[in-house]
C-alpha cells in the first residue's frame, strides 16, 4: 500500500470545530472571532481577563544547522505538542505563519508533516486569514506615501538618495531585488534605485510580531525610519502621517490565529519573520496568550540555534520578560552525516561537531537542552539509537527518538516525557550581552560565542552606520544578525562547525520601529529567488477541485 502524503492525511482528517478548541482552551465566545469552521482569531481582551492566570512553561524548539530542505523542526514541534497531550498534559503550540515564497519554492509548507500537522493544512499554507497580505499592504502604503511626499513638494526635504524603505511582496522573486522606479517623466515621480524585500523581511512584519496591543503597534509603526533629509536628519513614518492608516490595515492582523493539531491541541499561528533575514519567531502576543491557556507552550524558532533561537533569547525573551524552561534541539541522521561529509558511521561521528556547537549555544543562555532525534524515511534503528547516545555523550540533558511524523503523539511521547522532566530542572537564563554594550561589541559577542568566528570585519559602510546609530542613541538596541542559515558561518558552503574565520558585516539596518539593529553578514539577501525545481511545479487542482502537490 502506498504511503499517504502529508496533504492526503490532512485532507482526510476529521477536524474539531474551532469554537470547541477555543472552549477547551479556556477562551470565552467574545474572545474568538471565527474565520470559517476551523480558523479563528483571538481577541486581545483575553490577555486582560487571564492576567491573573499562572504562566505555563515555555519550551523553545530549535535545530542543528539544517540541510536545504530542513530537518522537520515544525513536525517535531507539532509532534511534541501532540506527545504532551498524549501523556495527559495541557499543551499549546506556537508557530509562525507560512510564507508563499517557501511554499512555492524549495522548502514547501510550514504546518508540519505526516501525523504531526497543524490543520487546515491548505488554508494555513496559502492565504490563511490574510495577515501577510495586510503586512505587505501596510509596508507598500508607506512606500507610496514616501514617493508621493517627494512628488508633491517634498515638504519634509526627503533626500531620495537616502531612502532606506523598500517595497515588499510575499513571494520569492529575484527580479525585484534591485529596481529603478518612477520612470516615464515627472508625472510619475522622482526616479531612483530601490527594490523589494520578501514580506517576511519587512520591518512591518517584525513590528507586528513584537507589538503588545494596537497602541503599541501604532507607536512602533510611527517610529519607523524611512530615510533622511537633505540635512541628514532621520525621517519617520509618523512625520509622513502614515502610521495611522498602516495601523488600520493591521488592526485584525495583530490578533493571533487559532487553529489545531491533528490530535486536537490548540495552535496559535501568528506572524512569519524568517530567521536568516529577520528575527525568526512567532508573535509576542501568541506566546503571551498561549502561556495563559496551556501548562506547556511549545514555540518554534527558525532554522538553527545560531539563528532563531539566539534571537528568541536575546530579543523576544528580553522584550517579553520570558524565562524559557527548556530548549528542544532537533537533529537528524541525514543532517549530521551531511556535516560529516559522508554516509557512514565516521561521518556521523564527525558531523556531531555541528551538534556540539549547537548544544554549546543553548548552554550559553543557561537553559537545559533536550535533543529530539527526528525519524526520517530510511533511518535504521541502529543509526537512530547511535545518534541519541552520541547526543547524550555530547552533553544534552536528555535525548529521545521522535517519530511524530509516523505516529503522531504516540510517536513523540518519549520526547514529551523527557521535556517534562527537564522543565523541572533549574535554569540560569541570561541574555548573551548587556543591552548597553557598544554595537560593535554586541556583534562580536554573537559572532564569536554563537557563530564560532575569531573576529569580525566591519565594512566602511557598517562602520559609518555604527557611528551614525550611536550618535542617534540607537546603540542601546539589541542586534538581529542576518546571515545564511545553511552554515554556522556566513558562507553557506562551510559545513559542520567552522571556526577561526573572520565574519564580514557589509551593512547594518536600523529597525527603529521594531527596536533592533540588523547587521547584514556576507552575501545574505532579503529577497530570495525561486530555484530551478520550484515546488510550485507540482502544485495543482485535481478533477474534484482539491489541491494536490502541496507539502
Amino acid at each position: 500500500m502506498a504511503t499517504k502524503s502529508s496533504l492526503e492525511i490532512a485532507q482526510e482528517a476529521t477536524l474539531v470545530p474551532i469554537e470547541e478548541i477555543a472552549e477547551r482552551s479556556g477562551l470565552v465566545p467574545d474572545e474568538v472571532e471565527l474565520y470559517g469552521r476551523y480558523k479563528a482569531k483571538i481577541n486581545l481582551s483575553a490577555l486582560e481577563r487571564l492576567a491573573g492566570t499562572p504562566d505555563g512553561k515555555l519550551i523553545c524548539v530549535t535545530a542543528m544547522t539544517p540541510t536545504p530542505p530542513g530537518e522537520g523542526k515544525t513536525t517535531t514541534l507539532v509532534g511534541l505538542t501532540e506527545g504532551l497531550g498524549h501523556i495527559g498534559k495541557r499543551s499549546v503550540a506556537c508557530l509562525r505563519e507560512p510564507s508563499l515564497g517557501p511554499v512555492f519554492g524549495v522548502k514547501g509548507g510550514a504546518a508540519g508533516g505526516g501525523h504531526a500537522q497543524v490543520v487546515p493544512m491548505e488554508d494555513l499554507n496559502l492565504h490563511f486569514t490574510g495577515d501577510i497580505h495586510a503586512i505587505s499592504a501596510a509596508n507598500n502604503l508607506l512606500a507610496a506615501l514616501i514617493d508621493s511626499s517627494i512628488h508633491h513638494g517634498n515638504e519634509l526635504g526627503i533626500d531620495a538618495l537616502k531612502i532606506g524603505w523598500r517595497r515588499a511582496i510575499d513571494m520569492n522573486d529575484r527580479a525585484l531585488r534591485n529596481l529603478v522606479v518612477a520612470l516615464g517623466g515627472t508625472a510619475n515621480g522622482y526616479p531612483r534605485e530601490t527594490g523589494f524585500d520578501i514580506t517576511a523581511a519587512s520591518e512591518v512584519m517584525a513590528i507586528l510580531a513584537v507589538s503588545r496591543d494596537l497602541a503599541d503597534l501604532r507607536r512602533r509603526l510611527g517610529a519607523i525610519t524611512i530615510g533622511a533629509s537633505y540635512s541628514g536628519e532621520p525621517i519617520t513614518a509618523e512625520q509622513l502621517r502614515a502610521a495611522g492608516a498602516m495601523t488600520v490595515l493591521l488592526k485584525d492582523a495583530i490578533k493571533p490565529n487559532l487553529v489545531q493539531t491533528l490530535e486536537g491541541q490548540p495552535c496559535l499561528m501568528h506572524c512569519g519573520p524568517f530567521a536568516n533575514i529577520a528575527h525568526g519567531n512567532n508573535s509576542l502576543l501568541a506566546d503571551m496568550i498561549a502561556r495563559k491557556i496551556g501548562d506547556y507552550v511549545v514555540t518554534e524558532s527558525g532554522f538553527g540555534s545560531d539563528m532563531g533561537m539566539t534571537k528568541f533569547m536575546d530579543i523576544v525573551c528580553r522584550m517579553g520578560g520570558f524565562v524559557p524552561s527548556a530548549v528542544v534541539l532537533v537533529v537528524t541522521v541525514r543532517a549530521i552525516k551531511h556535516h560529516g561529509g559522508g554516509d557512514d558511521d565516521a561521518a556521523l561521528v564527525l558531523g556531531m561537531e555541528n551538534v556540539k556547537r549547537h548544544l554549546a549555544n543553548v548552554a550559553a543562555f543557561g537553559v537545559p537542552c533536550v535533543v529530539g532525534v527526528n525519524v526520517r524515511a530510511g533511518d535504521t534503528t541502529e543509526e537512530l539509537e547511535r545518534t541519541r547516545d552520541l547526543c547524550l555523550e555530547a552533553g544534552a540533558a536528555a535525548a529521545a527518538i521522535n517519530d511524530g511524523f509516523g505516529s503522531g503523539g504516540a510517536g513523540a511521547a518519549e520526547l514529551a516525557e523527557k521535556v517534562v522532566e527537564v522543565c523541572e530542572q533549574p535554569t540560569d537564563f541570561a541574555e548573551l550581552y548587556p543591552i548597553d554594550a557598544p554595537i560593535a561589541q554586541k556583534i562580536e559577542t554573537i559572532a564569536t560565542r554563537i557563530f564560532g568566528a575569531a573576529d569580525v570585519e566591519l565594512s566602511p559602510v557598517a562602520q559609518r552606520k555604527i557611528e551614525e546609530f550611536t550618535e542617534l542613541g540607537l546603540d542601546k538596541l539589541p542586534v538581529c544578525m542576518a546571515k545564511t542559515h545553511l552554515s554556522l558561518s556566513h558562507e553557506p558552503s562551510w559545513r559542520n562547525a567552522p571556526s577561526g574565520y573572520t565574519l564580514p558585516v557589509r551593512d547594518i539596518r536600523a529597525y527603529t520601529g521594531a527596536g533592533w539593529l540588523v547587521p547584514l553578514c556576507g552575501e545574505i539577501l532579503q529577497m530570495p529567488g525561486l530555484g530551478k525545481k520550484a515546488a510550485a511545479f507540482d502544485i495543482d487542482i485535481d478533477a474534484d477541485g482539491r489541491t494536490v502537490g502541496l507539502f
